[in-house]
């Protein structure tokens, strides 16, 4: 039976697959602003891709490999525009993780927003999850 409950599960877990996430410096980033394109950070150069995360693995990636770090900032992309390079692959836990084979457009980047300095993980997944799901929204209005 179709209730609206399950209605609204569906189209959740559609937006966050429709979206996924990219910490990074801000200095990092205000450069990839400036010229238009992400090349990644020194480990995606190392891994060969850029490393993303969904909305519920911000948090993880945000502890992992962040911790300490500040000045940051959490960008939301649309996977919708970046076509055949970005990749849905088996990492950490055994879960698949978003990776972008190309440099990242910045106009596949729909907003992104500074991540208050000592922001816990679980906080920063909330800010993702708010992001995705008003961005859905917008999609709808």
């Amino acid at each position: 039976m179709l209730t609206c409950t399950n209605v609204l599960a569906v189209k959740y877990a559609s937006l966050m697959q429709r979206y996924v996430f990219k910490i990074a410096g801000t200095d990092e980033w205000a450069e990839a602003e400036a010229s238009g394109n992400y090349s990644g950070s020194p480990d995606d150069a190392r891994d060969g891709f850029i490393h993303f995360s969904s909305a519920a693995q911000v948090a993880g990636t945000l502890t992992k490999h962040f911790a300490g770090r500040n000045a940051l900032v959490l960008a939301c992309v649309d996977t919708a525009r970046l076509g055949d390079d970005l990749k849905w692959e088996v990492s950490r836990g055994g879960k698949a993780f978003p990776h972008l084979y190309a440099d990242l457009p910045m106009s596949a980047v729909v907003r992104s927003l500074p991540i208050p300095d000592g922001t816990p993980g679980a906080l920063a997944a909330d800010m993702a999850e708010m992001m995705a799901a008003k961005l859905g929204a917008e999609d709808v209005s």
